[in-house]
């Protein structure tokens, strides 16, 4: 019900949280939830800021548009996770 989602979204704004953010260096609202699987999204929940996480999704959207990516190829999946490595903590893929 709408009486639910309201009270879910204010427990929500009551338990954000701030994370020390890596890529806008600056303290800022942290994700709700690891955005990626493995260690990669749990360092990414806890050294990224929401901000910066919607910067990327916006970068990713424009790298998947203009390139004509197909997100279904494990090649171009594994380009995305090493530009989203690049753009958010400025370093090479291992």
């Amino acid at each position: 019900t709408g009486h639910s989602r309201a009270r879910e979204k204010i427990a929500r704004a009551m338990t954000s949280r701030t994370v020390y953010c890596q890529k806008l260096p600056r303290e800022t609202d942290g994700l709700d939830r690891p955005p990626w699987p493995g260690e990669l999204g749990q360092r990414i929940y806890e050294h990224i800021g929401r901000e910066a996480w919607q910067q990327w999704l916006a970068y990713q959207t424009m790298l998947i548009n203009e390139n004509r990516l197909s997100p279904r190829d494990p090649a171009t999946r594994a380009m995305l996770v090493a530009e989203m490595q690049r753009f958010l903590f400025g370093e090479e893929a291992d």
